[in-house]
């Protein structure tokens, strides 16, 4: 029953966070962004204390529940380690526990939260990996279908589905996500929780956490006959039939072992008081490292592919910014880089194309904003709603619009005005704050032609001139980023 109940939950979980990654059109963003925060990792990034509390409470009542039944790439490694059970029975053994390269992994992985070398983060967090993988790799698959049964709607005169622009956003995540994939599915077909006993940091934490839990799998020696079935079948590799013991830091609490072992010889049960009394001075020590671990990281729309059906259009280019652009409630790019874990949620969830994967090594799969398939509107909040890690706060529609968070910079050698001698001034009559006005190219002459001048205590840096910009390949205007953000 217990198991049953641990696959029920973890299936509602796996696929409620599926759906938000996949979900475009943001309807499920409102219902399901919860399950986001509810992941350990971001919930420190971001000094969400009640969602910590919750999880240490429960995982010092229950075990390491979390890794099985909150937890996406956890559930994922269950689903691949089930398929390879059907292939091949009984195929786990008990392995001593790797210690030291848990400790080392976690204790570079907390220096990189301090330094906020947030790509690093990125590349180990769990729940990161797990939106990482859905984002590049099953998502495309999702719009391609969604995609086709809009053309089969529309060939029906029905509005039941419409079409998505299907991109590739970045190399690097895909090739990192492909990998990512690859790697863990190997280790957990073949071996079931590798990944999460000797590499993830949140396993490390939660499972030295664990080993002070109320409620644990107990081998009862009375009624153990030792067939070893329990071992056999336990995907954390951490029952010691000859010793009759359990690694409870290592132990998922997915109740596997209780359902294989017919004479009922372990239980799920309070251990017992004398056990107890003898590791509460190392629960003591364990919970002071973790405090102190927490409050560090707490402190710290469709392109067009004609010109009028006639000539085609040249791709924009990605401009090099000299500071990178992070979006509005962000406050600043330190803040940003040093709280981001790179899950790329908030990239599904943006519906301007503004927001993708950066392949810099130095903030690589952090998104970053570029302005080629569209500009940061200002009245969307998307991103600043979903994110569960504290890299970009909430923040109103009313405080976006004057969230000031880069300024746009005229180039005088490409803007057509100069080159070619045509009347333009797109730029000025898409800024949606008016911070562009056009003036006589000459000053003494008000009939000359006109140029951009840019207001930049006014512009607020949303990309609406740069987007819509005719120029290209590179556009004659484009915005820098700031280092810090103010309101204007």
């Amino acid at each position: 029953m217990l198991r049953n109940f641990r696959r029920l939950f973890a299936s509602i979980f796996l696929l409620g966070i599926t759906l938000l990654f996949l979900d475009f059109s943001g309807l499920l963003s409102h219902y399901l962004s919860w399950m986001a925060k509810a992941q350990f990792l971001p919930a420190v990034m971001s000094a969400n204390l009640i969602v910590i509390v919750v999880l240490i409470v429960s995982t010092l009542i229950l075990g390491r529940v979390y890794c099985s039944v909150i937890c996406p790439l956890g559930i994922m490694q269950d689903v691949i380690s089930h398929i390879g059970g059907r292939v091949k029975k009984n195929r786990f053994r008990f392995s001593k526990e790797k210690r030291i390269l848990r400790l080392v992994v976690l204790g570079i992985f907390v220096v990189m939260i301090i330094c906020g070398i947030g790509s690093a983060v990125a590349l180990l967090a769990p729940y990161s990996a797990y939106g990482r993988i859905v984002t590049n790799i099953v998502q495309p698959a999702y719009i391609a279908i969604n995609n086709l049964l809009a053309d089969w709607a529309e060939a029906n005169n029905s509005y039941a589905f419409y079409k998505v622009d299907l991109w590739l956003k970045s190399i690097s995540a895909l090739i990192v996500a492909i990998v990512t994939l690859l790697a863990i599915g190997f280790l957990a077909w073949k071996h079931g929780r590798t990944y999460c006993n000797t590499i993830c940091p949140v396993g490390t934490v939660l499972g030295y956490v664990a080993k002070f839990s109320i409620l644990k799998p107990i081998i009862d020696t009375s009624k153990c006959v030792n067939c070893g079935l329990c071992s056999k079948n336990c995907k954390a590799s951490c029952i010691n039939v000859k010793e009759h013991t359990i690694d409870y830091s290592r132990c998922v609490s997915c109740f596997n072992c209780l359902g294989k072992c017919n004479k009922h010889a372990i239980s799920y049960q309070r251990i017992s008081k004398t056990k107890v009394e003898t590791i509460n001075q190392e629960k003591r020590n364990f919970l002071s490292m973790l405090g102190i671990m927490a409050t560090t990281a707490a402190a710290s729309a469709q392109e067009k592919t004609v010109d009028g059906g006639l000539a085609p259009i040249v791709d924009k280019s990605i401009i090099k910014r000299d500071t990178p652009l992070v979006p509005a409630g962000s406050q600043s790019l330190r803040n940003f880089y040093q709280k981001c874990t790179g899950c790329q949620l908030c990239i599904t969830k943006c519906p301007n194309g503004v927001l993708r994967p950066s392949s810099e090594l130095t903030n690589l799969l952090q998104p970053v904003m570029s302005y080629e398939r569209g500009f940061c509107r200002p009245e969307c909040t998307e991103c600043s709603q979903v994110c569960p890690a504290g890299a970009i706060r909430p923040i109103t529609r009313v405080e976006k619009s004057s969230i000031k968070i880069g300024t746009a910079v005229w180039n005088k050698e490409l803007c057509l005005p100069l080159t070619d001698g045509v009347e333009c001034g797109n730029c000025s009559r898409k800024c949606p704050v008016g911070a562009i006005r056009m003036v006589p190219s000459d000053k003494d002459d008000e009939k000359s032609i006109a140029i951009p001048i840019v207001d930049s205590e006014r512009c607020i840096g949303c990309g609406a001139c740069e987007n819509l910009c005719p120029v290209r390949p590179i556009s004659a205007i484009h915005v820098e980023g700031i280092e810090v953000h103010r309101f204007n």
